[in-house]
């Protein structure tokens, strides 16, 4: 006796169904859901034109552990124009500013090396005024309504006169030609705003296990192709690097109008789409070095946010969840429990929702056998929603460096 038949007479008919409803659903990810699975486009490594003035906005909390490399590498930066780095350091509570400094500091020193060695002059020169190119905004307080990442980037854009501004996060290296990349991409595109997924860290068992579907899930809530295309209503960006033109900014009404998104990416790239156009890629020339050692990393890092991008609503949450349970978990219950055509569509789901991470897989290089653990992976990414759900209703809210957001 199968699983579906000990349930009663209308087991094996409900299964039979859910397992059909479940194949269709795939078939329309992979046939008409903006080709989500390529895991593309990637921003190509060019450089631009022109070389219009860029303000570097940096803002950070906190981040004493990975803000040395990451000002390192935007100094570092090989750009035809005229650029410079404001870092906010938002009410951290160690050394971020010092090591930033510090930073700095290395690359005078290295520049100053070189000049007394068989480096050119020019070399030299070029390295010191890199080095001279960053500032610093240290904040005390936060007002009210306003989250801090978004207030810090406020004051940081206050700060800038660059007609191009590169909104960055404090644990992303940069290749010393990804600037000219961007720049590249957004003029040659004419879009109002570039974004990019960076190569995320991935070297913990947690991470390598998780990290390319979060990528995965990214891609197949936000296919890059539609968020591309104009005549899309979907818009996304992920935060690490967004380059943006200040006259699109000042036509949403600056920062200023999302102050108190926690999903602040994707707010923005909403708010711009609709006067203009954005572009949101893959990046080869940017990572983030930020670890998530522990699967409890990652578990909060989901949880954080994913009642929020359900609007806190108790409704949504149920569906979500059954929705996810469709497309995830029936294609393994009908393979395993299911007998007939009731396999068959199980068999056939399940080998399409492993083929479409595939892409994602080869990007992380990460072996083809991990997209046997692709419905567990959901099933944890599920659990974490439901985690977020529970946090928001007790009253814990969100939680990032010491702030809370969005108690209940």
């Amino acid at each position: 006796m199968t699983l579906f038949e000990s349930i009663g007479p209308a087991g094996p008919a409900a299964a039979a169904v859910i397992a059909l409803l479940s194949l269709l659903i795939w078939i329309c990810l992979l046939c008409a859901h903006g080709r989500f699975w390529q895991s593309g486009p990637q921003l190509p490594a060019v450089l631009p034109a022109q070389t219009p003035e860029v303000d570097i906005v940096v803002p950070a909390r906190d981040e004493a552990h990975t803000i040395a490399a990451a000002i390192g590498s935007l100094l570092g930066q090989d750009y035809g124009g005229s650029f410079r780095i404001i870092l906010v350091d938002d009410n951290s509570t160690d050394a971020t500013a010092a090591f930033a400094e510090s930073a700095a500091s290395a690359r005078a020193a290295s520049a100053r090396a070189a000049s007394a060695g068989a480096a050119s002059a020019k070399a030299a020169q070029s390295g010191a005024a890199a080095a001279a190119r960053l500032e610093i905004i240290s904040l005390n307080s936060k007002p009210q309504g306003w989250s801090g990442k978004l207030w810090a980037l406020s004051q940081g854009i206050a700060a800038s006169q660059a007609p191009i501004l590169l909104l960055t996060d404090a644990d992303i290296v940069h290749d010393a030609g990804h600037l000219s990349s961007l720049v590249a991409q957004m003029l040659n595109s004419g879009t109002d705003m570039v974004s990019e997924m960076v190569r995320l860290n991935c070297t913990s068992l947690a991470e390598r296990a998780l990290v390319p579907a979060f990528v995965y899930f990214f891609q197949m809530l936000y296919p890059f192709r539609r968020v591309n295309d104009p005549r899309s209503r979907v818009a996304a960006a992920a935060g690490g690097t967004i380059l943006i033109r200040r006259e699109a900014l000042e036509r949403i009404g600056g920062i200023a109008a999302i102050r108190n998104s926690l999903i602040d990416d994707v707010a923005l790239a909403r708010a711009v789409k609709r006067g203009g156009s954005i572009f949101l890629g893959h990046s080869a020339l940017a990572a983030s070095i930020r670890p998530y050692a522990k699967f409890a990393d990652i578990w909060h890092m989901i949880s954080r946010t994913a009642f929020t991008q359900l609007r806190y609503s108790a409704l949504l949450l149920v569906l979500t969840l059954l929705a996810l349970a469709v497309v995830w978990l029936a294609p393994v219950g009908a393979l395993l429990f299911g007998q007939g055509w009731t396999r068959a569509c199980g068999a056939a789901a399940c080998a399409m929702a492993m083929f479409s991470y595939l892409p994602t897989l080869h990007r992380y290089g990460r072996s083809p056998l991990w997209a046997l653990a692709l419905p567990l992976i959901a099933l944890f990414y599920m659990a974490a929603t439901l985690g977020s759900a529970l946090d928001h209703w007790r009253g814990r809210g969100a939680r990032w460096k010491s702030r809370d957001y969005g108690a209940g």
